[in-house]
């Protein structure tokens, strides 16, 4: 069929715009670059059949324009090669959609891709035929002016030449949306996206490549070249083969069952030295590319997962595979178990689903490398003792889909997102039985039993939104009580380098937050469960002291007070007791924080210092007579605190010291307070919270 010059190729049998919707634009920036690299290889492969010691070869060139400012953009794309050459049998496959005679590996669609992505494709070519050599332009466009012609070709001319420099170029020009995958293309980048997308077609014929060579220009001028070498190109380290079974339509016409039918599956594995390889990877292999996109992933191994400096890389091939590769190259229509039940109509009587592939693949992998499977149990632990931390529901982690790859954030996130959906569920029904309260009819015969139905539909719905509740609250609590014990094991990154100081900052600001004054947004419950619901503050000068919205120390004093207040060359009045506590009128409640390698002992009397402070120097509203006091540390010697302080005693069953009653003397007429004291360690604070918090924890396991 001759086409004629300077003209159009329509077609009468499929209209070009509906091909254009029905095959999408790929969702890989490069297909285009890819469809005529993978037809370059083919086209060497041909004429090096026909002819010998024809050395193939391969040239990209990567144009880019020069941006004011700096930096580039890109301009086009131009793939060289020496092979076949667009003869006028591969032209006319070319011109014929669906075209099926170069094999069903092939159809045709590569250049629907030309479309999408650029402006215009011009294909040049020079081949020779029956003793002569032609010359051959067409372009390649969905423009307006194509597709009124209902074509997406354009055939410039076709020429007899003297040139005998077989082969083809095809420049792509002017893409038809920015693209930073294009803009960041030069000679290094483009080189490992041919490496990751052709590995395995690579590494099977490493001994027969053409020479592939790639160069990037600035405004014409040559900015860096680089070829693919077999250096380059990764040995197996391992081949494995298994087979998989079909799946069939059982004989009730609704579950789907194994068929005697079974198609094999080869395994290539690459064990890359870690600072090579980016990922571990599991892909599928379509027609000797790397399927960018499948269901199919690696199990036993994250991403960043490396063992003994390695990371490994496994491919997956099959004449399966290829045969269910679609219009869109890479994109395969191999369905998962739910799909080919519910739409055996979309599939063949038989198939293999991706959930086989993907276990099938998984288990040989990890008896090629037993290896992989001790990291696999590694990461499982890890997921378990997750789950234990944060009281996760293990019903919740079966309903999702928890990868390898998932951070511990990630893993939260999908439980959290699973249980919101659950707790909106509940609320619905919740909403539904109080709706339907308007049915009920207190004269009707069933009314009994119907509002017995509701009412245990509403009983079922509700201990499901509490325990979500008290299981989010539960989990916070054990999250603190575990930092709380990183703290004093001196396990946080930020104590490497800090002092005593910040040890006890650190406690201080997980207890009650230094300045805050809400002790309700407070973990003080690790202390006693009655302090949250105080009024209080944490660190606020004595002077600046409020109990709703009052000041608590005086701002007149007599020049008595005055003068004993900052005698000494101290100011009482800022003095700044850690954290402060009014459970109820004339009552305070005085908490100090000592670092835990400092020896508790040397503070005894500093809570009741400042409970003299506030008896004292209160204004008259505030009558503050009766003071509980704790100074918790961790470096606590019975015998140092006994030997300063007579009157403590040791509280043998609860691991404390106390001191019953003491006087807090009262100045200038004012009657005395008193004072009950503890000396206590943070360790034991944290072993009474931490059984609280189980008695809790106990309670959700049994609902």
């Amino acid at each position: 069929m001759n086409y004629p010059d300077n003209k159009h190729i329509d077609t009468h049998d499929l209209l070009f715009i509906g091909v254009l919707n029905d095959i999408k634009k790929s969702k890989t920036a490069l297909q285009p670059l890819f469809e005529a690299f993978t037809n370059a290889l083919e086209a060497i492969k041909i004429r090096q059949k026909d002819e010998e010691n024809v050395e193939g070869n391969i040239t990209i060139q990567i144009r880019a324009t020069e941006i004011i400012g700096g930096g580039s953009e890109f301009d086009s794309l131009i793939i060289k090669d020496n092979g076949i050459g667009f003869n006028d049998k591969e032209f006319r496959r070319f011109n014929i959609f669906k075209d099926f005679t170069k094999g069903y590996k092939n159809l045709g669609s590569g250049r629907i891709q030309y479309a999408h992505y650029f402006d215009n494709t011009v294909i040049h070519s020079i081949y020779n035929e029956n003793g002569k050599s032609f010359e051959r332009e067409f372009i390649v466009s969905k423009k307006d002016s194509f597709l009124n012609h209902n074509a997406i070709v354009y055939n410039k001319f076709l020429k007899e030449t003297q040139h005998s420099n077989v082969g083809t170029s095809i420049s792509f020009n002017t893409l038809l949306e920015n693209s930073n995958i294009y803009n960041t293309l030069n000679q290094d980048t483009l080189k490992d996206a041919l490496l990751e997308r052709y590995i395995h077609y690579f590494c099977y014929n490493k001994n027969s490549l053409p020479v592939i060579n790639i160069q990037f220009y600035i405004q014409s001028i040559l900015q860096g070249e680089s070829k693919i070498e077999n250096t380059d190109i990764p040995q197996i380290d391992k081949k494995d083969t298994i087979k998989i079974k079909y799946y069939k339509i059982a004989a009730d016409g609704k579950s789907i069952e194994h068929s005697d039918k079974e198609e094999t599956f080869e395994i290539d594995a690459f064990k890359i030295n870690a600072n090579i390889l980016k990922a571990n990877d599991l892909k599928l292999i379509s027609k000797g590319e790397v399927v960018e996109e499948s269901s199919v992933s690696l199990e036993s191994l994250s991403m960043e997962d490396r063992i003994k400096g390695f990371k490994y890389l496994f491919l997956v091939s099959s004449e399966y595979i290829d045969a269910r590769d679609t219009n869109i190259r890479g994109e395969l229509k191999i369905p998962d178990k739910e799909s080919f039940t519910k739409n055996t109509s979309l599939f063949t009587q038989e198939e293999i689903i991706c959930e086989d592939i993907q276990s099938n693949v998984n288990n040989a992998i990890n008896k090629m490398y037993p290896e992989i499977e001790e990291v696999k149990q590694k990461h499982d632990k890890q997921l378990e003792e997750l789950k234990n931390m944060f009281l996760l529901d293990d019903d919740t982690a079966k309903s999702i889909n928890i990868s390898i790859n998932d951070n511990e954030s990630k893993i939260l996130e999908k439980f959290y997102e699973a249980e919101a959906k659950k707790t909106a569920k509940v609320d619905a029904s919740i909403k539904e039985s109080v709706d339907r309260l308007n049915q009920l009819d207190t004269t009707s015969e069933n009314y009994a039993e119907a509002l017995k139905k509701e009412v245990e539909t509403l009983v079922k719905a509700i201990p499901l939104q509490n325990k979500t509740s008290l299981t989010h609250y539960v989990a916070r609590r054990k999250l603190v009580l575990d930092l709380f014990d990183r703290i004093l094991k001196k396990n946080l990154d930020v104590q490497n380098q800090g002092s005593r100081e910040m040890d006890e900052a650190l406690i201080h600001n997980l207890l009650f937050q230094q300045s805050a004054g809400n002790p309700e947004n407070s973990d003080l419950w690790i202390i006693s469960e009655d302090f949250i619901y105080f009024k209080g503050s944490s660190e606020k000068k004595l002077s600046e002291l409020k109990i709703d919205g009052e000041k608590v120390f005086k701002e007149k004093f007599t020049e008595e007070e005055e003068t004993y207040l900052s005698s000494l060359r101290e100011n009482r009045k800022i003095k700044r007791p850690d954290v402060l506590l009014f459970p109820s009128e004339g009552k305070c409640i005085i908490i100090e924080f000592k670092a835990p390698d400092v020896n508790t002992s040397d503070h005894l009397t500093q809570i009741d210092f400042y409970a003299n402070l506030i008896r004292n120097y209160s204004e008259d509203k505030f009558q503050i007579t009766t003071f509980y006091g704790y100074l918790i540390g961790e470096n606590i010697e019975p015998r140092d605190v006994l030997g300063r302080v007579s009157r403590y005693e040791h509280s043998y069953h609860f691991d404390y010291l106390f001191r019953p009653s003491e006087n807090v003397i009262g100045f200038d007429g004012r009657s005395n307070g008193s004072i009950y004291s503890e000396v206590i360690k943070y360790t034991t604070l944290l072993e009474r919270a931490r059984l609280r918090n189980k008695i809790f924890i106990d309670k959700l396991n049994s609902i």
